[in-house]
Formats: structure tokens, C-alpha cells, sequence
């Protein structure tokens, strides 16, 4: 690294004092993972950014909570330094770095002095900006991938030229059905034949770019597979991408392809794609043939999908749906006790992108929904995947291990009074929804990190619990809070009415994230 760097007409800067003390104090921090010195070197302001191939973040409270929940960067050695001097207070500082993995990364800073403050001379990075070369392969997202992995043989159909992420819980022929888990895919039998939905897409002209990941089971709503890792979310990086469609939303998010195909139990459309500022679709229960999936709750299991247009939502939708008659729909009740369920800036996006919405005054009993709900799921789920997790449990993350280990101890008396309590809720529900369509949040709040995924979930499952629980079709849209972080809007109808939810999505494009 040489002192002088930068040109100012025939004169050379020099290198102010004290900047490249900092910026190898940085670099040595970086590689220790020291998170209170990497704060410190970083301007503690809401304007501090940090950018990466996943997104940029803003603000030093948020860069922080990124750099907390991460782990560490990847290990790299420094090979080039390039210092242009603005100032005597201020400097850009391109880096080439190599990784130990391989490859060339660069990483960008702009740096600036506070004279007041002592610690490393006053230099804190203002702005950072990194690239490292991707990996060929993603196995975060994807379980296997190809360009295309299966062409489609129609030139000429409705959805020609699309592209499908297929969750790892449907038949795709050639493959076996992994589920999320190792052990379960080591013993899995390979598929003669495709799922009568990713059959359809076929048909319909769309490719399968790839097989993406699941949670084990699809048992969860956060995306953190304890086998694969989470897969990215690129529209709020370091938080959670949602589950447990997760990797066919971040291959959609990223641009990977263009329709995630996946399922909704609990949420598992909408939450992810509220997370990552997709547009998805839970369909009315059994409206689109499950054969071929395999199934986490049947009773509760539905077909549904992501892409990042409202009108792409809708034409697949137009291929996968049975034809119905259509109904205008020309008001929107907002329920204000389900808005009050999320956190206060989600609940302002939704109602910003409602002003006209008439609200509706309904009083659900969610608590208790929420757990019957739970409760049946629970059971459901035993009944499917018992006989072959009872030897096997320690082969399952810790969360994914409670959940069955709690579905085990469900008994049937619990079971069917579970049922009963949702046999009631499904009535006051139809009857509450009747020809409306209901609007509040798709799930609680943003992306939370990691760590913050459990404080979250039973609030999100208080509003994902109610489509579930009444068979309804869902139509989660993304709108954007206050600080920038997607959110979604879920619209709920009559069950059969989902035609009528995909055509207001293709109503409201202004609102997406």
C-alpha cells in the first residue's frame, strides 16, 4: 500500500494521517469477527450505508444488527489498496481482495475524519460497498438447478418463456422429493412422473429452472432450514427470508426465475412473499390438484405461488385455477383488530395503501383459533410423517424436532376438540367474509433477523390461521413501510373467489414494493 494514492491536477495527496491505520484496523477486525470494533469503524449515523450483491442496508443501527447476526465474513487476504483523497477529511479506499474459498472480491469505502473524536484518528467508513463472486451454485436456494433443468415442450403457450422454482415437496420426474431434510431424501424413491401441477406449467409452455428448498417438512414460517441455511432475502438483507417457500421466493426475488412454486399450510406463501416484496397466492383449499406433493396438513395443505408482477400472479393463475365466474370488486373492508395485530409500521403501509378501504368491525377469537389450529396441524402432521420420524427425530433441526415432538404428544381427545373449535371458527368466518373481500396484513411485521423469527410467530399466525383454517383463497400484495422494508397486504375472499383477488392485485401495481 503506498502512501500516495490520488492526483489533484500534476500534484499528488498525500494519504491523511491516520486513515490507513483505520482501514487496517477495519481489515483485522473484519477477520476476527470483533462486532464492537467493526461498530466503531463505522459512522454511527442513520445515513451509513452498506451494500452487497444480497442489498443495501441503511443506517448504523441496522448495518450493526446485520454484522451481529452473521456469523463472520468470509476469510480473504487484501492484494490491492487504491486511495483517492478528497480531502484532508475525507477518502475513497478500493480494496481487491482474495478469497481463501477463491475468486476476487472488491470492496469499496468512503471514509471520513469527525476531528473530535480520538479512537482510530477520528476515520469512520461513511459508506462500504462488497462484491464477492457468487457461488456456481446456491445450495441455499436450490436443491438442484439447471438452464432449464426441464424444458417445456410448448412454444407457444400462456406462460412460454417463464421460468418455475418448484418447492421441494413436489414430484418433478427424474428426481426424488426431498422435503427439506437429508435423511429423508436419502431414502426417497426418484419420480416417474411430474405433480399434476408442475405438469400443468409444463404444459402451459413455462420451463423448471430448478428444484429450490424447503423447511424440513415445510414445517415452519421462518426460511432457516438447519441443514442448507437460510437462503437470501435480497429485498431486506440480513433478515429472514420466510418459510417455508423460502427458496422458491428468493429465486423469484433474485431473478432466479420467475414463478416460485410452493405451498401454503399456515402461511407459507404469504409470509415469505410479505418478506420479500413478492406478490403470492394461497389458493381456495383443493381448488388446484395436490397430486403429487406431499402433504405437511391435508386438511389444511394448499397449492400457491410467487413472481414479481400481479399480472404474471394472475396469468398463472389463469392456467392452474378451474374457470369461475367473475365478480367485480368494488369495495375492500380493512379489519382494524387484524391491523392491530402487527407492528406499527406494517400497520401504516396497509393502511396507506387502503385510504378508501371501509373497515369493518369484527372481534375474531384468535387466541384460541391460533392454538386449535396449531393443535390440528400438529396432529395432522404426525399422522403423515409419524410411523417414519419416531426413530429418527434427532435427525431434524431443533425447531423443526419441537414442532414434531409436540405433534407426537397431541392426543386424539385433543385432536377433536381441536376440530371442533375450527368447525366453529370456519362458520363465523364464512359468515363474516359472506360476497366481501377482507384486507389486513399478510403477516406481522417485516423480516425479522434470525433471532428475532420466534417473538413473531404466533402474531403471524393469528392472521395466516384464518384462510387456513376456512379453506380461503389469499392474495398477499407488497407494499413498503416507512423505512423502506417490504410488507404485504393479504386480501382474503369467498372460497372460489380467487380469480376475483388475482384481478384486484393486477388492479393495484402501485403499491408493490
Amino acid at each position: 500500500m503506498t502512501p500516495r494514492q490520488a492526483r489533484d491536477g500534476a500534484q499528488l495527496k498525500p494519504v491523511p494521517h491516520g486513515l490507513l491505520q483505520a482501514f487496517r484496523a477495519y481489515e483485522s477486525a473484519l477477520m476476527s469477527d470483533d462486532v464492537a470494533a467493526l461498530d466503531a469503524l463505522f459512522a454511527d449515523s442513520p445515513t451509513t450505508l452498506r451494500g452487497d450483491a444480497a442489498g443495501l442496508i441503511v443506517g448504523h443501527e441496522q448495518i450493526a444488527a446485520f454484522r451481529a447476526a452473521r456469523g463472520g465474513a468470509p476469510k480473504r487476504r487484501i492484494v490491492q489498496t487504491h486511495v483517492q483523497v478528497i480531502d484532508e477529511d475525507h477518502a475513497l479506499i478500493v480494496a481487491v481482495t482474495e478469497l481463501d474459498r477463491g475468486g476476487r472480491g472488491l470492496q469499496t469505502q468512503l471514509w471520513a475524519r469527525d476531528p473530535v473524536r480520538i479512537e482510530y484518528a477520528g476515520w469512520q467508513v461513511t459508506a462500504a460497498h462488497v462484491s464477492a463472486p457468487e457461488p456456481a451454485f446456491d445450495s441455499r436456494i436450490w436443491r438442484t438447478v439447471g438452464d432449464p433443468l426441464i424444458s417445456s415442450h410448448t412454444a407457444d403457450g400462456a406462460l412460454s418463456g417463464e421460468t418455475v422454482a418448484v418447492k421441494d415437496l413436489y414430484a418433478v420426474a427424474g428426481f426424488a422429493v426431498g422435503a427439506g431434510s437429508p435423511a429423508w431424501l436419502e431414502q426417497a424413491p426418484v419420480a416417474d412422473s411430474h405433480s399434476a401441477v408442475v405438469a400443468t406449467l409444463l404444459d402451459a409452455g413455462a420451463s423448471v429452472r430448478g428444484i429450490a428448498r424447503t423447511e424440513e417438512f415445510a414445517y415452519s414460517l421462518s426460511g432457516l432450514n438447519a441443514h442448507y441455511g437460510a437462503p437470501p432475502n435480497p429485498k431486506a438483507p440480513g433478515r429472514i427470508p420466510g418459510g417455508s417457500s423460502s427458496g422458491s421466493a428468493t429465486a423469484v426475488a433474485l431473478g432466479h426465475a420467475s414463478i416460485g412454486l410452493g405451498t401454503d399450510t399456515g402461511g407459507s406463501i404469504r409470509v415469505p412473499a410479505a418478506y420479500q416484496g413478492l406478490y403470492g397466492i394461497r389458493t381456495t383449499h383443493g381448488a388446484v390438484s395436490r397430486e403429487g406433493l406431499h402433504p405437511l396438513a391435508k386438511a389444511f395443505d394448499t397449492v400457491g405461488w410467487m413472481t414479481r408482477s400481479p399480472f404474471l400472479l394472475q396469468a398463472v393463475g389463469d392456467v392452474l385455477l378451474p374457470d369461475s365466474p367473475a365478480a367485480d370488486v368494488d369495495e375492500i373492508h380493512l379489519v382494524p383488530s387484524l391491523v392491530g395485530l402487527a407492528s406499527d409500521d406494517v400497520a401504516t403501509a396497509v393502511g396507506d395503501a387502503l385510504p378508501d378501504a371501509k373497515p369493518l368491525a369484527w372481534a375474531p377469537s384468535l387466541d384460541e383459533w391460533r392454538q386449535a389450529f396449531v393443535t390440528g396441524q400438529a396432529y395432522q402432521a404426525w399422522q403423515a410423517h409419524g410411523a417414519w420420524l419416531e426413530t429418527r427425530l434427532d435427525t431434524l433441526g431443533e425447531a423443526v424436532r419441537g414442532r414434531f415432538e409436540m405433534a407426537r404428544s397431541v392426543t386424539r381427545e385433543q385432536a377433536a376438540e381441536a376440530r371442533a373449535v375450527l368447525a366453529q371458527a370456519r362458520a363465523e368466518i364464512l359468515d363474516v367474509v359472506g360476497d366481501r373481500v377482507l384486507a389486513f396484513p399478510s403477516a406481522s411485521s417485516v423480516a425479522p433477523t434470525a433471532a428475532e423469527a420466534a417473538e413473531v410467530r404466533d402474531d403471524t399466525l393469528r392472521l395466516t390461521c384464518i384462510a387456513g383454517i376456512a379453506g380461503l383463497p389469499a392474495v398477499s400484495i407488497p407494499v413498503r413501510t416507512a423505512t423502506g422494508l417490504p410488507a404485504g397486504l393479504c386480501l382474503i375472499a369467498a372460497p372460489g373467489r380467487d380469480r376475483d383477488l388475482l384481478a384486484v392485485a393486477a388492479r393495484r401495481p402501485a403499491v408493490q414494493a
